[in-house]
């Protein structure tokens, strides 16, 4: 028996592409964070880069004044983010593989999950910065470590609020399910233009500054400027880091507690996946 052999462009139908259209446009009209990341990677390219840009103009000689400056603002930056990506990806895993469920039937507690959660990013981030740490010696001829102890307070300080936005991320996602999975990947980036990674907070305008000084990580910058142009650590930018990202973390794991107690209400835990 012989089948028909269809051709791909036989009965074509507009009708039944607009069908197919729109059910895409649903899908994409129905999750915010989709249509957030559509925009957010040209209108944060831009505004990063333009301020870099405008200080650069204004600053020239602004690198060679404090050695490494550049490097040591990427690889802190790095800190950040793998830490809020450690947190965000170990749970994003437990979501594909549809395990989420089979974990808290058994004695776990979320409180232990939280802290297993923070272990692993520790990790990832140590994995991923350290070895770009050592390659910078022999390429650039700058260690960071030369930082000293202020180093150890930095790092601290963004890889706990790499946590506390991971913690919040994971919240949302309980929340809004698989359709908000892009967050783990754009929301650290949003921060970047106030956390004056490559430039001082004072470039920003008026405005921008008043929320770039509620941001642990504009402290932490701030500070590791002062200590490479100035030779001594900022205490104040240090103290108000660390009691912000103290602030942050409580609401952050208060966020994800009720979210999660919601998300096992709604029986979502066991329902959402790929």
């Amino acid at each position: 028996m012989t089948h028909p052999t269809i051709h791909p462009t036989a009965d074509f139908s507009l009708r039944r592409v607009g069908a197919m259209v729109l059910r895409y446009w649903y899908l994409l009209r129905g999750s915010w964070p989709r249509i957030l990341e559509l925009a957010y990677w040209p209108t944060m390219q831009m505004i990063l880069w333009g301020y870099i840009n405008q200080f650069m103009a204004s600053s020239s000689g602004w690198v060679a004044q404090g050695a490494g400056v550049l490097v040591s603002a990427v690889l802190l930056w790095d800190v950040l983010f793998r830490g809020q990506l450690g947190v965000s990806v170990s749970f994003l895993e437990e979501m594909w593989s549809r395990n989420l469920g089979h974990l808290f039937v058994s004695p776990l507690r979320p409180t232990e999950w939280i802290t297993s959660l923070m272990v692993m990013s520790l990790l990832r981030t140590l994995i991923g910065v350290l070895p770009a740490a050592l390659l910078a010696i022999p390429f650039f001829g700058y260690s960071v470590f030369g930082l000293g102890f202020p180093l150890i307070a930095f790092f601290i300080n963004l890889i706990v609020m790499g946590w506390s936005l991971g913690l919040l991320i994971v919240a949302l996602i309980l929340r809004y399910g698989m359709g908000a999975e892009g967050l783990a990947w754009i929301v650290v980036f949003m921060l970047a233009p106030v956390s004056a990674v490559y430039y001082p907070v004072t470039v920003l305008p008026g405005w921008l500054q008043s929320i770039a000084w509620g941001l642990p990580s504009s402290h932490v910058f701030e500070g590791m400027r002062g200590l490479l142009y100035g030779g001594a650590l900022r205490w104040d930018h240090l103290a108000w880091a660390t009691g912000l990202n103290a602030l942050y973390m409580v609401l952050s794991v208060g966020v994800f507690l009720y979210g999660f107690h919601r998300a096992r209400v709604r029986g979502a835990l066991l329902q959402t996946g790929e």
